[in-house]
């Protein structure tokens, strides 16, 4: 997968949290876990905008494993409120699988170039 490839699939994952967000019922559970969700989510995304403009491979390293933390926290959060039964239509099980599955792009060796990296 290639950087803009990456790129474009967290903006969808993000905009993905903010639609599922939306959706939640407004209980104050259901509110707490979607905020949390919502900060992490979005962050995915931002954050790997922000590795993409790294200036050495340590600066590079540091910012993916932010993104590699945002996404386990998503997914922690996804489960949460599958589990607690407050995502609609299943929403939330299928997106805590799949940010499974992506976690493991961003788990980066250092002494690795970002872009040969990523192209594996």
């Amino acid at each position: 997968m290639t950087p803009d490839e990456l790129r474009a699939r967290t903006r969808s994952f993000a905009l993905r949290v903010v639609k599922l967000y939306r959706s939640l019922p407004r209980s104050a559970d259901a509110r707490v876990m979607g905020k949390q969700l919502l900060r992490c989510g979005t962050s995915v995304a931002a954050n790997y905008r922000g590795a993409c403009r790294a200036r050495s491979r340590a600066e590079f390293a540091a910012r993916i494993g932010i993104v590699a933390e945002e996404a386990d926290e998503s997914g922690f959060w996804l489960e949460m409120l599958a589990e607690a039964a407050n995502s609609p239509n299943g929403i939330a099980e299928g997106s805590a699988k799949r940010i499974e599955g992506a976690n493991g792009y961003f788990y980066v060796d250092a002494t690795v170039d970002p872009e040969e990296k990523l192209r594996s």
